[in-house]
């Protein structure tokens, strides 16, 4: 019986280190279909003849494929099954990464664009729903080495891609490196498939109609876009910020290259630093101290000092990773985290999606950057007032006309929590 025992350990040790590696895999792929466009968009756009139009909507595509296809994961994981969805999407990226590093088309371009977002928000709604499922116990573990993946593959896919098309005096190449990426990504959940969670199809599910009436549901979703609106707006314009401040434009480059850098360290501290708290509301209060405080010097004290409110910035950009963690520390079962995850990512990447483009269209207006600082300070106040009340210790099913947590299954998780 001891060896028995033993060699099941053994399997389910091995099966353990398996998933993380799918996850680790996974998620630095899940950004590079967006990020290794933008520092070759001008670029592209000459060599097919891509006109402001489709310019703009390639730099669109990301927020609308994470809102629309993320809000339909759940439903496909339900009659897929998990692994199998999360393999299938790694093949859509791969492949749509692939084809439009061949084309001349800026139609296509834009099509296999689209394909390969779609796998991306895929897995942007898997992954908090497989660790939820798999590591119901180590969720802030998890997340950190979910957060961590991600962050690494969103760098390398912003910082590679030029010097690999200086390399190779090709963008066809610079680009189609992050297809065989993929294709490594695939190779542990095919393995997984013979380990697919089983599925119980009769199970009355938190679908997104039910969560549209939560008011937890909707404060998830608000913290979780107006952190991303953040994001998407000093990746956006911080380089023009600097310039219009003095900066020169290698000078520009070379500070965001260390904010992206410091996403990092952040994604590793900020989810071991709020695991060990049952009420995360201390953490969304210090991160948006460090966003307001960043951004007041930034506004304000002298250009020369940008370095050290950039870094204060990019500490309260660990509210990414609290988001993440509240998808999974605010449900009982894997099944409620995919809808909330679902829900939450969906609306959130449609609030943050407005952001930059309400950002340009005020410092056009005004010539300066007031207005943008006094919206950023808006989303900031917003990002408080529903990060206190997701951060409270609280559960989705707890609340009115959402499934109940009683099958044996749930219980089972209930007790590793």
């Amino acid at each position: 019986m001891s060896v028995l025992a033993s060699e099941s350990r053994t399997r389910t040790g091995s099966l353990a280190w398996l998933l993380v590696l799918g996850i680790v895999l996974a998620a630095i792929n899940l950004r590079t279909a967006v990020t290794s466009v933008g520092p070759l968009l001008d670029q592209l756009a000459a060599a097919l003849g891509m006109s402001s139009v489709g310019t703009g909507l390639l730099t669109t595509l990301p927020v609308l494929a994470f809102a629309t296809v993320g809000a339909v994961t759940p439903t496909l994981a339900r009659r897929v099954g998990e692994h199998r969805l999360l393999l299938l999407a790694l093949i859509a990226l791969g492949a749509g990464l692939l084809v439009r590093s061949l084309v001349e088309s800026a139609p296509v371009f834009l099509l296999s664009s689209a394909v390969a977002l779609s796998g991306g928000a895929v897995g942007n709604v898997l992954i908090p729903t497989l660790i939820k499922r798999h590591f119901p116990a180590r969720t802030g573990t998890m997340t950190t080495v979910y957060t961590v993946a991600l962050a690494v593959g969103t760098m390398l896919a912003a910082s590679a891609t030029v010097p690999i098309e200086r390399a190779s005096g090709d963008w066809h190449i610079a680009l189609g490196v992050w297809a065989a990426l993929a294709a490594v990504a695939a190779l542990p959940w095919l393995a997984l498939l013979r380990t697919e969670p089983e599925r119980d199809t009769g199970r009355r599910d938190a679908g997104l109609r039910r969560l549209a009436r939560s008011k937890l549901a909707w404060m998830v979703a608000i913290y979780f876009g107006t952190q991303s609106m953040i994001a998407y707006i000093m990746f956006g314009w911080l380089a023009t910020i600097l310039t219009d401040s003095g900066y020169t434009t290698g000078q520009a480059g070379l500070v965001l290259g260390v904010f992206t850098a410091l996403n990092i360290p952040v994604s590793i501290l900020v989810p071991v630093v709020a695991s060990r708290f049952r009420d995360q509301r201390p953490v969304v209060v210090a991160l948006v101290v460090f966003y307001a405080v960043g951004f007041l010097g930034l506004w304000l004290a002298p250009a020369s000092t940008a370095m050290v409110w950039v870094t204060l910035v990019a500490v309260g950009m660990g509210s990414f990773p609290l988001a993440l963690m509240m998808l999974a520390l605010r449900t009982r079962t894997p099944e409620t985290t995919a809808a909330l995850s679902a829900f939450g990512q969906s609306a959130g990447y449609l609030i943050a999606g407005a952001g930059p483009l309400l950002v340009g269209v005020l410092h056009q207006m005004t010539g300066g950057w007031a207005l943008p600082y006094a919206l950023i300070f808006a989303v900031l106040v917003a990002q408080l007032l529903t990060g206190l009340y997701a951060g409270r210790e609280r559960y989705l099913e707890d609340e009115a006309g959402l499934p109940e947590c009683t099958d044996e299954v749930d219980s089972r998780h209930l007790s590793r929590r």
